[in-house]
C-alpha cells in the first residue's frame, strides 16, 4: 500500500526546510503512529509496506532518509538497503528484539543507526535529529541530553506496596548522597528478574539526583552486536577499523557528568569487563585507535537479571568487576509479590495507551480485573504493558473483558465454567464485591481513590457500592 501523508508543524522541533522520510513498515498499526508522530514534528512522509512499494516510491518521492524494517512481506530490508545508501539516503533500520543479526550487516553496509522494537517513537524522532547532525561530542551529549529530558519528564515509579516503599527509599537515599560533595558517586546495582523495571527504577534514581539535567545513556549489554559493542562503549577513532571514516565518541563518553546505565550487565564479554572495570577504578576512557585517555565523570547504575556472584565463582563474569559494581543494592520485586500493585500499573498502563494513540476512555471489567490480579504475570511489569496495551489498541467496546486480555489461563478457567453460568454470577457478585471492599480498605475509604484504583469513575465506584450495599 502507497499512502502520502502531510504535515504539519511541532514547535518541538525546528527544521530549516520539510525533510523527506519514507517509511517502510508492513505493521500497519505501527506505522500508523510513527507517519503521525513524524508528520506533527514537521516531516513530510511516505509509507510502504513491501520492498517492491519502496522501490517505486524512492523515484517519486526521492526521500531524504529512510526507516527500513528488516523483515517485509517480499523479502529481507538489506535488499533495499544497497540501494538507499548508493542513493545518498540516510538509513535507519529496525529490527526485533533480540534479532541483531541484519542490524550488524546493515551498518556495516552503510546504514547510519538501527533500532530494536518495539521502538519508543520520541526516541526515533529524537535518533532522527542526531542523525542530521555532525557526530562530535557535544552534538552527542546534547542529543542525549534532549532525548533523556524527554524520557525522564514522564517517568512514574507506580507502586504502594511494601517492596516499592522500599526502593523509594533507598532511591531517596541515594539522592541524598549525590548532593553531599562533588566525589564520585557510588555505584548501583539493581537485581530483580527480567521485567521487573530495573530499568525504570534506573531512570527515576537520575531523575531524583542533582544532576538529572545531564545525560542519561542507557547501554543494553545484551543487545549489542559483539562487533560492534567495543565501538559502541568506548568509541573510536578515524581510521580505526574499516568502515571508521570520522572519530566518534563512545556511550561512556557521552554520559559525561551524568548517568551510565549499564543494563544486563551479566551479557557484557569477559573481555571488555577488564577495559570496564578500569574505566570505573580510573575514571579514564581510552577510545579504539587512540593513544589518548580521556577523563569521564558519571554515576554508574549497572543492573542484571543474573546472579553475578554466582557467575563469579564460576569464572563467567569478573570477581573484581563485580566486588566494584556491588557497593549499594537494590532488588526489585517480582510484580507476583506486589499485591495491590498490580491493578494500580494496569490502569496506568491503560491511560498511557489511550494517551499515546488518542484512544477514548475505557474501563475493565470485573472480570478483567479478576483476571489481571490472578495472573501469574511471569514476564513481570513488561509483559503487563504490553498485555494491556494490546487489549486496549484491539478493543473496540468501551468496557475490556478478560477475553480482551488474551492472558493465558482464562481459557482453562472459562471451560470449567462454561456449564455453570448460574454459579459463576453469583461467585462473580462475590468477587466484585470483595474488589470493592478492598480498594476501599487500601484507599482508607477515600471513594475517589478507590475508584481510581480500580479504573473507574467515582459514579460508577457509587452505583457499584449501592448494588451490593456498601457505604462508608
Amino acid at each position: 500500500m502507497l499512502s502520502q501523508i502531510s504535515s504539519s508543524t511541532d514547535k518541538s522541533v525546528f527544521l530549516p526546510f520539510k525533510k523527506k522520510i519514507l517509511l517502510v513498515e508492513d505493521e500497519v498499526l505501527f506505522a500508523k503512529a510513527v507517519v503521525k508522530r513524524l508528520q506533527k514534528a514537521g516531516f513530510e512522509c511516505e509509507h510502504a509496506e513491501s520492498l517492491h512499494d519502496a522501490r517505486l516510491l524512492v523515484k517519486q518521492f526521492e526521500p531524504d532518509m529512510a526507516l527500513l524494517d528488516m523483515r517485509l512481506p517480499d523479502g529481507n530490508g538489506l535488499d533495499l538497503l544497497s540501494d538507499f545508501v548508493a542513493k545518498n539516503i540516510n538509513t535507519i533500520v529496525m529490527t526485533a528484539f533480540g534479532d541483531v543479526t541484519d542490524a550488524v550487516n546493515a551498518i556495516k553496509m552503510g546504514a547510519i543507526d538501527y533500532l530494536k522494537k518495539p521502538i519508543d517513537l520520541e526516541e526515533l524522532l529524537l535518533i532522527i535529529q542526531k542523525n542530521e547532525k555532525t557526530t562530535d561530542l557535544q552534538t552527542s551529549l546534547d542529543y542525549s541530553r534532549q532525548r533523556d529530558t524527554i524520557v525522564n519528564e514522564s517517568v512514574q515509579l507506580i507502586g504502594e506496596s511494601a517492596a516499592m516503599q522500599s526502593v523509594r527509599q533507598q532511591i531517596t537515599r541515594i539522592a541524598q548522597l549525590s548532593s553531599l560533595s562533588d566525589a564520585v558517586q557510588p555505584t548501583v546495582l539493581i537485581t530483580g528478574e527480567t521485567g521487573t523495571g530495573k530499568d525504570v527504577v534506573a531512570r527515576y534514581l537520575h531523575a531524583s539526583c542533582a544532576n538529572h539535567d545531564k545525560p542519561f545513556v542507557h547501554v543494553d549489554c545484551a543487545s549489542l552486536p559483539a562487533e560492534l559493542i567495543e565501538s559502541e562503549l568506548f568509541g573510536h577513532e578515524k581510521g580505526a577499523f574499516t568502515n571508521a571514516v570520522a572519530s566518534r565518541p563512545g556511550l561512556i563518553e557521552s554520559a559525561e557528568d551524568g548517568t551510565l546505565f549499564l543494563d544486563e550487565i551479566g551479557e557484557l564479554p569477559l573481555g571488555l569487563q577488564a577495559k570496564l572495570l578500569n574505566v570505573l577504578e580510573r575514571r579514564m576512557v581510552r577510545r579504539l585507535g587512540s593513544t589518548k585517555e580521556r577523563p569521564v565523570q558519571a554515576r554508574i547504575i549497572a543492573a542484571t537479571n543474573r546472579d553475578l556472584y554466582q557467575m563469579s565463582s564460576e569464572g563467567r563474569f569478573r570477581s573484581d568487576l563485580y566486588y566494584r559494581l556491588n557497593v549499594i543494592t537494590m532488588q526489585m520485586p517480582p510484580l507476583r509479590d506486589r499485591g495491590q500493585d498490580v491493578l494500580l500499573l494496569a490502569n496506568y498502563f491503560r491511560q498511557m495507551t489511550e494517551k499515546r494513540y488518542a484512544l477514548p476512555h475505557h474501563e475493565f471489567s470485573v472480570a478483567a480485573l479478576m483476571a489481571i490480579q490472578g495472573y501469574h504475570w511471569p514476564g513481570n511489569v513488561r509483559e503487563m504493558r504490553h498485555q494491556i496495551s494490546r487489549a486496549v489498541l484491539m478493543c473496540t467496546q468501551a468496557m475490556i473483558s478478560e477475553h480482551d486480555l488474551g492472558l493465558p489461563q482464562l481459557a482453562a478457567v472459562n471451560a470449567n465454567t462454561s456449564s455453570m453460568q448460574g454459579e459463576a454470577q453469583v461467585t462473580l457478585d462475590g468477587a466484585e464485591k470483595a474488589m470493592l471492599l478492598n480498594a476501599l480498605e487500601q484507599s482508607r475509604n477515600n471513594v475517589s481513590k478507590a475508584a481510581r484504583l480500580l479504573g473507574i469513575t467515582r459514579m460508577t465506584m457509587r452505583y457499584r457500592m449501592d448494588k451490593h450495599g456498601i457505604s462508608v
